[in-house]
């Protein structure tokens, strides 16, 4: 019940919203985050989290918000997927975002590593159909977006045992080889 009531909710506060390079709804990132979560066998309010993982760095939607209609884990989870004040600049919050996950919690790390795999994923199928003209779309080129991702994985790979890793990870850094 809770996850459809998350569902709605990412519904409403992404309406309107668009993908910055094919114009497809932008909820549908939201729903391809929590499916990649749900599919490496994490517990409901990670699955949320993924879902509302945008919510308060792309809409109106506060962490206060989160946490009084999903719980204290999920606004935690969301927190450290979000980044910091737009204000300021794209190399600040893509540091803030490498250094924030570093010692994050695995379910933390499990969330921004769905979103980068969706992300990812996205930006591969983009450049094959488009060319470089998809780089038209970003605030970056694409060297530092490939600086950006490669830190991403290294920071989510600090402090967890090859052993141990998620799925998940393998598979973003499979995306990461294609992108470098």
């Amino acid at each position: 019940m809770k996850l459809l009531e998350a569902i709605s909710f990412a519904t409403k506060k992404h309406n309107g919203q668009v993908r910055k390079v094919d114009n497809i709804p932008y909820i549908s990132h939201p729903y391809r985050v929590a499916m990649l979560l749900s599919q490496e066998g994490v517990k409901e309010d990670v699955v949320i989290a993924g879902l509302l993982h945008d919510v308060v760095e792309d809409t109106d939607g506060t962490l206060e918000e989160i946490e009084t209609l999903f719980g204290s884990k999920v606004s935690t989870l969301v927190e450290y997927a979000s980044e910091p004040d737009k204000s300021l600049s794209w190399e600040e919050r893509k540091k803030h975002t490498i250094e924030t996950i570093r010692t994050a919690p695995i379910e933390a790390k499990l969330v921004v590593c769905a979103d980068k795999v969706d992300n990812l994923t996205s930006i591969l199928e983009n450049e094959k159909e488009m060319g470089a003209a998809v780089w038209d779309s970003f605030k970056r080129d694409k060297v530092s977006q490939q600086w950006y991702y490669t830190n991403v994985y290294t920071s989510l790979t600090d402090g967890v045992q090859a052993k141990h890793q998620p799925k998940l990870f393998d598979t973003f850094k499979r995306l990461l080889d294609q992108f470098i």
